[in-house]
């Protein structure tokens, strides 16, 4: 996730990554190294990466929208060869790295917000302050969007994805008012029925909030990409490199904590779902923890750019 340019130098059009300096130190970013941004965005995070693995650094990377591939070519145009950007879903980061022989590498950044290119530029219903089409979708292969789900889905459906996806406690609530006022047309007309139902939450954080974020999550089923992603950016990752991520709701750090967590362990027999007396899984470490917990932006950070208020990274190493 980007925020607006603030005179760091950056060129105006383009924003400012979130927790850039966290990131850096997290990957431990050494000249000459080999990165993978499998989340690139604007590119962000890939241009203080490639600065500070000069001279010599090579980075790869990775976008499923087509748009932000754009943006992120014009911002770094100025490396030249030593980036490769390619439109395609962080899914298949082995099978690209294999394909430019980029593998091993030193360090591989997984950035899950929502780009501020998506919320302020695009119009497919990131945003609930715009009347854009329920899209949602990151890239424009078909299949699935948030319309289908938002006026097709029955109200238990439309209630388990906000619940599950969103943790939003109003759930019910919101489904049930969805389906009273279909057909819904766009994104605006979706936040102000929720705002029907659900107060602003705390901090002023938007009652449409969790609701956009759970049907952004179904449209583009990022759980289980976010799992196959993080099996993958260990596969690619060499002995001793990092493996950053930033997440933005509890869902998704759950995931990559309980991953790193089992990655790290000697027995995963439990995490099965069984005990059993004795280990049978013959598991073998992959990953080591780098800090305790996760790290939060700093207080400067949040008031600079609220976006960032729920971001957490976390970083582990490879054995």
């Amino acid at each position: 996730m980007e925020m607006s340019g603030n005179g760091s130098g950056s060129p105006p059009e383009f924003h400012e990554p979130v927790m850039l300096s966290e990131v850096l130190d997290a990957l431990q970013v050494i000249p000459g190294g080999r990165y993978i941004d499998a989340t690139l965005g604007e590119g962000g995070h890939a241009r203080a990466i490639l600065r500070a693995a000069s001279p010599g650094g090579q980075l790869i990377g990775i976008d499923a929208d087509p748009e932000a591939v754009v943006s992120a070519e014009k911002r770094l145009e100025e490396f030249g060869s030593l980036v490769r950007i390619v439109n395609e879903n962080f899914t298949e980061m082995q099978a690209i790295a294999t394909r430019y022989e980029f593998a091993p590498v030193h360090g591989v950044l997984m950035d899950l917000g929502v780009s501020s290119l998506q919320l302020d530029r695009e119009s497919r219903g990131f945003s609930f302050r715009r009347s854009d089409p329920l899209d949602m979708r990151f890239s424009n292969d078909g299949g699935l969007d948030a319309n289908k789900i938002v006026n097709q889905y029955s109200e238990r459906e439309l209630g388990d994805i906000i619940y599950r996806y969103g943790d939003e406690r109003a759930s019910r609530r919101i489904a049930s008012a969805i389906v009273e006022n279909r057909p819904v047309k766009n994104a605006l007309q979706l936040a102000d029925i929720i705002s029907s139902v659900k107060r602003r939450g705390r901090r002023g954080i938007h009652s449409a909030t969790q609701t956009f974020q759970a049907l952004r999550i179904a449209v583009n089923d990022e759980m289980v990409a976010l799992e196959a992603g993080l099996e993958q950016a260990v596969n690619v990752t060499g002995t001793g490199g990092r493996i950053v991520v930033i997440s933005y709701h509890s869902l998704e750090d759950r995931i990559v904590k309980n991953f790193f967590r089992n990655a790290a362990s000697d027995c995963i027999c439990d995490s099965e779902g069984w005990q059993s007396p004795f280990c049978t899984c013959n598991h073998t470490p992959t990953l080591k923890p780098v800090i305790r917990g996760a790290l939060t932006p700093t207080a400067s950070e949040v008031n600079a750019n609220p976006r960032s208020r729920s971001a957490k990274l976390r970083v582990a190493s490879r054995i």
